[in-house]
């Protein structure tokens, strides 16, 4: 059985114990009378001033072992996971890892992504660096060069595509305001409406269960054929309105994609993608026009993949194709889809169900559930990327354009064998939502 005083120090470092052994020694070399002296000094004083202040290492040792956080890796303390650096006035802020909840109208920019060193075609994210710059979120010279700042988008949207619930992840310094600020730098038809603090190695990209987009579009999109594409009168029926849903709902389960995107072969594994739902609304008149919202949600899509589903399912409904077109699309030929215009298209919303169920409820970070900005959500919606929709296909006609050239198809012929590239070897596509876009 071994002395209650090594018992108390084992497990606090192998030099703590021999610095503690020494002072014992010490001490009662000295005498009890030393020891008993109203001035006396305890042991662990004098290992204070034989040994100093126990190093980090071993107060992390005595301290025990950490909680195992995102990935498996070992998760920082709350405390010592705040890096405080000084902002542009000099004034010092913590810099966490935070996603933003983000709201854009499409119109006018040429997609989400940034091109580093290029002017020429503004994006959404040139705008939003800018802002985080100029409101002193981060420091001036990381706005070239954001993976500094550990960003990450959950989804590229493409040009013209607008976004009600993209979530970008990065690190700021939590300056005051920051909402106010940020959007005080930013054109109206873009906001931040959100923000919520995240595990350090967490990535929207990567950790995002599902997305859900809609499409927006004129019912005469759904007429037959014989009925003229500009006809305004138009209004959609409840049995083509069903007819139209059981053709979206042949969508839903996981199917081979690769006819619905390009330089993807039908052997690709990639090319295979889950739909959980896809349905369209009840229509709705704007400007006198008729308008429906089609709402699909899955795993992840890839580029072009959504406005080819639509763009095929408008062509059966019209009677330019058969509806057996659908099952041959899966297989291993090569089939002629038609790709719908992308102004209608609309990132509604990002899923984090397995993250949320993890970290939501452990006391420090946030379930990613934006219920409380639901309104703003909505109120964004009605007041930039709707009126943007409608006025957009009243003046240029997209979908209008578009349905005249569903004749030229050729939806009965078909060709056999993987796309392939130059070299003969199958080439994928980027996903839409990591560096492609829909």
């Amino acid at each position: 059985m071994l002395p209650t005083w090594v018992r108390g120090v084992a497990g606090r470092g192998l030099r703590r114990v021999l610095c503690e052994a020494r002072v014992l020694s010490c001490a009662f070399a000295k005498g009890l009378r030393r020891l008993e002296s109203p001035d006396r000094m305890s042991a662990e004083q004098l290992l204070k001033e034989r040994c100093g202040e126990p190093n980090e290492a071993v107060k992390r040792s005595a301290d025990g072992p950490r909680d195992r956080g995102d990935g498996g890796h070992v998760e920082k303390r709350l405390k010592t996971d705040v890096a405080e650096e000084e902002s542009a006035d000099g004034r010092k802020f913590p810099k966490r890892k935070v996603v933003l909840l983000l709201a854009y109208s499409g119109k006018g920019f040429h997609g989400m992504q940034r091109n580093v060193g290029s002017s020429q075609f503004k994006t959404i994210e040139d705008d939003l660096v800018t802002a985080l710059v100029k409101s002193g979120c981060i420091p001036e010279n990381h706005g070239a060069d954001m993976k500094k700042m550990s960003f990450q988008r959950c989804a590229r949207t493409d040009k013209g595509v607008s976004a009600a619930g993209q979530i970008v992840s990065l690190k700021l310094w939590l300056i005051d305001n920051i909402l106010h600020k940020i959007n005080s730098n930013l054109p109206p038809q873009i906001r931040v409406l959100g923000l919520k603090r995240v595990t350090g190695g967490f990535n929207s990209k990567n950790k995002c269960d599902a997305r859900t987009y809609t499409y927006m579009l004129p019912t005469i999109a759904f007429a037959p054929k014989e009925l003229d594409v500009e006809d305004s009168s138009y209004r959609l029926d409840k049995e083509t309105l069903q007819r139209v849903n059981q053709l979206f709902s042949r969508y839903k389960g996981t199917h081979n994609f690769h006819n619905y995107t390009s330089q993807k072969g039908p052997r690709d594994p990639s090319a295979r993608r889950y739909i959980m739902e896809m349905a369209c609304g009840e229509p709705f008149e704007r400007q006198g026009l008729e308008f429906a919202v089609i709402r699909v949600k899955g795993q992840s899509f890839m580029m072009h993949q959504i406005r080819k589903m639509v763009g095929l399912v408008i062509a059966v409904a019209k009677g330019y194709a058969s509806e057996t077109v659908l099952d041959r699309s899966w297989g291993e030929e090569k089939v002629d889809i038609p790709k719908a215009p992308g102004l209608g298209l609309v990132l509604e919303k990002v899923h984090f169900e397995k993250y949320n169920k993890r970290f939501g409820g452990d006391g420090v970070h946030e379930a990613l559930d934006w219920t409380q900005e639901e309104e703003e959500i909505a109120a964004f919606k009605e007041e930039h990327i709707y009126p943007s929709i409608v006025q957009t296909e009243m003046e240029e006609k997209s979908m209008v354009s578009w349905m005249r050239t569903l004749p030229i198809h050729d939806f009965e012929a078909t060709a056999t064998g993987a796309q392939e590239s130059r070299d003969g070897k199958q080439v994928g596509d980027d996903d839409e939502d990591g560096s492609g876009s829909d």
